[in-house]
């Protein structure tokens, strides 16, 4: 099925991009479609290119980049035959059906939605995290929010940039308890973004959300944002997350890239994002078996709250002292950081619990 809807890689392409690498680039060790897509039993991750000029420029870096990773566990699909959510959802669906995580490279924003959509025939609800300095109601995440698709439970703005955005969305945001991390905090202390990262099914990161010296190729590149090595120290929080199943790297302009800074730049933050899915350590709490409880009294309030931290990983969750649905379980521990845990013991409320108490579980 997937042979219908994407276009293998050209052989100029791979004689170029691929064959003249040295033996110890990446691109000499993934799984490409030459003439066919792979057998993809043994891969966990698999790029797919929407727009093939962009994705080009972006998996040329990629392959040139060192291979540390399992043999065979990363396939390279080729690009879809049109940038178009029609051919990407089902694209991505067969591939989240088959437990292969999809990287998905695209020059246009709007079909960061077509990634989301991908998930409508899941079983559990998901949640959506965004990276990107912008946020508006009429925009793509806002016609998911605003109803709010029965699929998703949850969904993060990372990165946000006030200046750049009406207040009015951002009042919707807060209002409707979403997560929003705005860029500031995030640079301030990148470890705790981790926890909303690590709660998120998909995440979709926007170019644009990088400063325009890392990143100048993109719609309306602005001089603030993140640096390269922090997108990529998010990547690879992101990939770490034993609950990711899906990831977009979105915005990138192929035509105002000749240096490609932008396209390495990109390339790095796919990496590191592999680098954190083979660095997975396993301790996602379906159940509390490896997980250290640690119970905080409220004495003020006669109140008791529960945190668990992994032994695997040293990560922490803390379980939400409300009644939950069953379809809503797999929420029900939310992640957050060793500081919330501090807050904790000084009796003070973490505010990632008093957002998580306020969504609905009913």
């Amino acid at each position: 099925m997937l042979q219908n809807w994407i276009k293998p890689l050209s052989a100029a392409f791979c004689k170029h991009a691929v064959d003249a690498q040295p033996d110890w680039a990446l691109g000499k060790h993934m799984l490409l479609n030459r003439t066919e897509v792979p057998d993809l039993k043994k891969v966990k991750a698999a790029i797919i290119g929407v727009g093939e000029k962009e994705a080009n420029a972006i998996r040329e870096q990629l392959y040139s980049s060192a291979h540390v990773f399992p043999k065979g566990a990363i396939a390279d699909l080729g690009n879809l035959r049109k940038a178009d959510s029609a051919l990407l959802i089902p694209v991505l669906y067969e591939l989240l059906s088959g437990k292969v995580m999809p990287i998905v490279i695209s020059g246009k924003d709007e079909l960061a939605k077509g990634q989301f959509l991908a998930y409508q025939e899941a079983k559990a609800l998901v949640n959506l995290a965004v990276i990107d300095e912008r946020f508006a109601l009429d925009g793509a995440y806002g016609t998911l929010l605003k109803p709010r698709h029965p699929q998703l439970f949850h969904f993060s703005q990372i990165g946000l940039q006030v200046h750049h955005t009406d207040p009015r969305a951002i009042e919707f945001l807060v209002k409707n308890h979403f997560d929003v991390v705005r860029l500031g905090k995030s640079r301030a202390n990148l470890e705790e973004t981790e926890p909303v990262l690590r709660d998120a099914d998909l995440l979709t990161f926007h170019l644009g959300a990088l400063k325009q010296c890392e990143a100048p190729a993109v719609n309306s590149p602005t001089p603030s944002g993140y640096f390269t090595e922090e997108a990529c120290q998010l990547c690879r929080y992101a990939g770490m997350s034993d609950k990711l199943t899906s990831f977009g790297l979105y915005g990138y302009q192929a035509e105002a890239d000749p240096t490609r800074l932008t396209a390495q730049s990109a390339a790095q933050m796919i990496w590191y994002l592999l680098d954190g899915l083979f660095n997975r350590k396993g301790d996602y709490p379906a159940a509390t078996t490896g997980l250290t409880e640690y119970v905080v009294d409220f004495r003020k309030l006669n109140y008791q709250l529960t945190f668990w931290k992994s032994i695997k990983s040293g990560r922490w969750w803390m379980q939400i002292p409300v009644a939950t649905h069953r379809k809503h379980d797999r929420h029900r521990l939310v992640p957050c950081s060793f500081q919330d845990y501090q807050s904790a013991c000084r009796e003070e409320l973490p505010e990632r619990l008093m957002q998580a108490m306020e969504r609905k579980y009913e």
